[in-house]
Order: C-alpha cells, then sequence, then structure tokens
C-alpha cells in the first residue's frame, strides 16, 4: 500500500451530459476492479487506534466519519481482495454503507480528513472505494448481519422509513430486537426513495436492503400514517419502545408575493412525483414539459431540482440564488453538473413577486438585485428589478419540521422550530420514546440521521437489557 506517490486520486467516471439528461439512471459509473484497488492502494493506513482517546490535533478518515467506519481496514482488505472480510468491515458501524457511500458528501468528512487531503497528494477515493466493495461483496453473496430471526423478546416500533428510521431498525435487529416499522406512503424509503434522485441514488439500492431486513422478520406497514390510522399512543401501549424517524416534510417560503399561485410549488412535490412517475412508468405525466421552470435556492436539494426540470423536457431551466456563486451551500460537484446540462445561473437576485394571470397561474418571476452591506447582511438595489418567463417556480429553500398533533398526547418535549427535543442517547422527554435524523437536528445530511438511528438503537438496546456490544459494531 501507501502507492499515493505513484498512483493519482481517481474519480468515477461521468456519463457525457446530452446521454444522462435523456434518462433517470445513475450519471456516474461505479470503480471498476483495478480503480477501486489501485484507490486503496494509495492508504496510508495511518495508526489511528493507536492515538485513540487521546489529545490530538490530527484528523483521520475515521475521525471524520460521523460513524467512525473503520475505514483503513477495509481498504486494506479490498487492496487485497478479500472483499468479504471488508465487507464485514463496511457493514459493522454502517447501517448501508454502499448508499452512503453514493450520498455522502465525503467533503468536510471523511476524505477532507484524511492525512494525503493535507498534500498535493490528495484524499483516497474513500467513498466510490466503499460502494465498489460492498456491490463486489454482493456478487459473491454477501448479505449483511441482521441478528437472529427466532427467540427476539422485546419489540419496538419504528416511525417512518428514511435513513434514520432504516438505521435504528438495522441495529435493533442486530440486537435480536423485533421491528416492525410503520410508513405513511406505499413504498418504504422516506427521503433516500422520495427525496434524492434516481440519477443520484438509484432506487433499487434501497429496495434490496429493506428485502434483506423483511427477510430478517421486519414487519412493515406501508400506508399507515402515525396520528392517523395508528395513534402514537397506541404504539406507545403495544411496544417496549417506539423510535421517531420523521423527517423534516414541511418546505420553507419565499416570503414572496403571489407564492400561492398555481404552479409554485416545494421542491419535494417535484423529486417525489417525479420518483412516483418513474416507478409507474408514467413519465409523460410531467407538468414541467415545454415550460419555462425557475428554481429558487442553492442547495442540494435545488440543484435536484434543476437537474431534475432539465429531464422533463423544459423549455428553459434557470435557477435563481440570493448570494454568490461562492456562497452557495450545495455541493460544487453538483452545480458542475447542472451547468453541464443545461441549467442557467443568476446569482445576487431575490424573487419579488410571482407573476399571475386572470386565472392565477404563474406566469413570471420578478426578482431584484442583491448585494452585501458592510456588516455582511443581505441587501436588495433600488430600482433593480427584473422580470423573468416561468410558467413553474420551484421553491428549494429548505426544510422545516412539523408540529404533529400526536406530540401533545404524550406531552414529547419540543423545540422552538418544531423539532423534538432529546438527551445523548436519542430519548424524549417521554420514557421509551426515541428520535432521530431531521425531525431532531432539522434538515440535516443522511450520514449524521444514520448516526441518530445507531444511537437509538444501542439505548434501546441498553435499557431494554439486550445489548450485545460485538453485534452491533466493531
Amino acid at each position: 500500500m501507501r502507492e499515493y506517490k505513484t498512483i493519482a486520486k481517481a474519480y468515477p467516471r461521468k456519463r457525457p451530459a446530452e446521454e444522462r439528461v435523456e434518462d433517470y439512471y445513475p450519471i456516474y459509473h461505479n470503480f471498476e476492479e483495478s480503480e477501486a484497488n489501485a484507490q486503496a492502494s494509495r492508504c496510508l493506513q495511518c495508526p489511528i487506534d493507536l492515538l485513540r482517546g487521546l489529545e490530538s490535533e490530527f484528523t483521520f478518515c475515521r475521525t471524520g466519519c460521523p460513524l467512525n467506519n473503520n475505514i483503513p481496514r477495509w481498504l486494506k482488505k479490498t487492496y487485497e481482495h478479500d472483499y468479504l472480510s471488508a465487507f464485514e468491515l463496511s457493514n459493522a458501524r454502517s447501517p448501508f454503507p454502499e448508499i452512503l457511500g453514493r450520498v455522502c458528501p465525503k467533503k468536510g468528512l471523511c476524505e477532507s480528513s484524511c492525512t494525503l487531503e493535507k498534500t498535493e497528494y490528495h484524499a483516497v477515493s474513500i467513498g466510490n472505494v466503499e460502494v465498489f466493495l460492498n456491490e463486489k461483496a454482493y456478487e459473491q453473496g454477501a448479505i449483511p448481519d441482521y441478528g437472529q430471526a427466532e427467540g427476539r423478546k422485546f419489540k419496538v416500533a419504528v416511525v417512518g422509513s428514511g435513513p434514520a428510521s432504516l438505521s435504528c431498525a438495522t441495529f435493533l435487529l442486530r440486537s435480536n430486537i423485533e421491528v416492525e416499522l410503520y410508513e405513511r406512503e406505499n413504498r418504504v424509503g422516506g427521503l433516500l426513495m422520495y427525496g434524492i434522485p434516481n440519477f443520484k441514488l438509484p432506487k433499487s439500492v434501497i429496495l434490496r436492503r429493506f428485502e434483506w431486513m423483511k427477510e430478517a422478520g421486519m414487519k412493515v406497514h406501508l400506508s399507515t400514517e402515525v396520528g392517523k390510522d395508528v395513534s402514537l399512543s397506541e404504539l406507545q401501549e403495544k411496544f417496549d419502545a417506539v423510535f421517531l424517524g420523521l423527517g423534516v416534510p414541511k418546505g420553507r417560503s419565499a416570503d414572496m408575493e403571489n407564492e400561492d399561485a398555481n404552479g409554485v410549488h416545494q421542491v419535494m412535490t417535484l423529486l417525489t412525483q417525479t420518483q412516483k412517475n418513474i416507478f409507474d412508468h408514467a413519465l409523460q405525466k410531467s407538468v414541467l414539459r415545454n415550460k419555462h421552470v425557475v428554481v429558487i435556492g442553492g442547495g442540494d436539494s435545488a440543484m435536484d431540482a434543476l437537474r431534475t426540470a432539465i429531464r422533463h423536457k423544459a423549455k428553459s431551466v434557470t435557477c435563481v440564488y440570493r448570494r454568490g456563486e461562492e456562497s452557495m451551500p450545495g455541493s460544487r460537484g453538483e452545480v458542475i453538473n447542472a451547468k453541464e446540462e443545461g441549467v442557467q445561473f443568476i446569482f445576487n437576485a431575490l424573487p419579488k413577486k410571482a407573476l399571475v394571470d386572470d386565472e392565477h397561474r404563474v406566469v413570471g418571476l420578478e426578482i431584484m438585485e442583491t448585494y452585501t452591506d458592510e456588516n455582511k447582511r443581505l441587501q436588495t438595489k433600488p430600482h433593480s428589478v427584473q422580470t423573468l418567463p416561468a410558467d413553474s417556480i420551484i421553491l428549494a429553500l429548505g426544510f422545516e419540521a412539523k408540529h404533529f398533533s400526536f406530540y401533545d398526547e404524550l406531552n414529547l418535549a419540543v423545540g422552538r422550530s418544531n423539532t423534538l427535543i432529546v438527551d445523548e442517547n436519542k430519548e424524549t422527554s417521554h420514557p421509551f420514546i426515541f428520535a432521530g435524523g431531521d425531525v431532531v437536528r432539522g434538515a440535516n445530511l443522511v450520514v449524521n440521521a444514520a448516526l441518530d438511528g445507531r444511537t437509538a438503537a444501542v439505548a434501546i438496546a441498553r435499557k431494554l437489557g439486550v445489548l450485545e456490544d460485538q453485534k452491533l459494531y466493531m
């Protein structure tokens, strides 16, 4: 190993823009075996565990990963072509590494913390190797460990099926606790299924995980909404514990005039309906075809909406962002992908008013030019109004937690932004009711939701007295 001087950091090959905009398939190719092994060979095998617990200014790939994934060990096994051992190590601390390898930003996490990233040689391509080794192990017959289906003494209700819930269910099953999952949609996956486009995360990867979990004994109640079809009080009485992974279903407002017009949509409405149309082979139902589409926002959800609109065959697709390009909160790679696919960007612009016709349908968007004053506050320039053609306006301005009525049934403590208040074990103010992911943090990374689910599962197992540490993670 340690071939970083002779082998450069590599990135997965990308399909040409003119080809990928014609479909919803992933735009990146997975690493070939030679590419994955070459990247694994670059690892320095830093002595992370020897320094554990010591006060140090050093950071490593493992310390940069919220899950503290044992990255150097599975990189070494990948380099040795021992994919089954690499698979076991990769899955030990992560509930779904083949998903996180695809959707984790890496920047600011494992790859930013890699020792090589601080040098001219740059980090190992950790996420792409992780995807490769897991897919390779699946080809060789590997199946994740979900404990023993027989003899489970306790049962836990998991509400929602997004990343926090999927993670919690995974580690509960590993500790031989029965799990019943409640999902209001008719398909599992939550944010993973409907909030991340298929061209970034193929849905077959998520469905494969859930099939394994069902085979391991997890019961799934689809089209079942807590608070409507079943009460939280009922779950609390029926189960030994409850985990709430409710996400943040409410999109933020743009505070512009005529925001209620026909043609103004929240980003999740577009992404969810698009994915449902893909499942139903009904892409011809697009409401954006031949339309002038404007997306307001600069994060990854905005990029997802823009790139989705391109695939809907919109007449034009424009991004309006209130600050400069360098301030955009989304991934730089996603901005590049959007530009390659034909998206136009207008920076330093704030939406003022949706223009409507006599039937209150969107026909345009008024924007104003912005600047940052000496106190770094955003201001609009007087007399700078411009009008953009727009038949559809997509709001991608972030998400907010919703105050569900069933919170009040059990007097769950709620924060100012409607997020649930939990302790370090992810337990709410009500004993044996736990919560994690965006409903606790607000809109956040998938990997942090996965961490919350794992933390809650460990706490539940300990509280029920059935924890076996070695089965949960290594």
